[in-house]
């Protein structure tokens, strides 16, 4: 819960590929989260602008650092500042079941399931980080 009004942490998720987006977004509200969506890079600015969420998701298609440079931009662009955790998924730069700390709470994380991101977020919600 957030601490000003008792309500759950709002997390934008920020997907390309419709039926992932639905998905994780079904899952995340069944562990209690409100949940914002954005479909790329410009949707994920107007939302988070509106919605104020307490953490990005971000997997996008694309090169690793062209997604995570894309995560940046939305939490610069939107001006939500940097106390907001950003994690980005990537299936490439690490290995399977890692979460490496890249900058001011950005994370890459590439969970093998999805109990290992519900850690990893609830740990970030907390103000919790993780070893860079």
């Amino acid at each position: 819960m957030t601490k000003e009004n008792d309500m759950p942490p709002t997390i934008l998720i920020v997907e390309d590929v419709h039926e992932t987006r639905d998905g994780m977004e079904k899952l995340l509200i069944a562990d209690g989260y409100r949940i914002t969506l954005a479909r790329d890079e410009q949707d994920a600015i107007e939302s988070a602008q509106r919605a104020r969420p307490d953490l990005i998701l971000v997997s996008l298609a694309g090169l690793p650092r062209e997604v995570i440079l894309s995560a940046r931009n939305i939490r610069q662009r939107a001006r939500i500042g940097e106390l907001v955790p950003v994690v980005v998924f990537c299936i490439e730069e690490i290995g399977e079941g890692e979460e490496v700390a890249i900058g001011r709470n950005v994370y890459v994380t590439r969970p093998d399931n999805f109990n290992q991101l519900r850690s990893l977020l609830a740990r970030l919600l907390s103000g919790a980080s993780i070893a860079a």
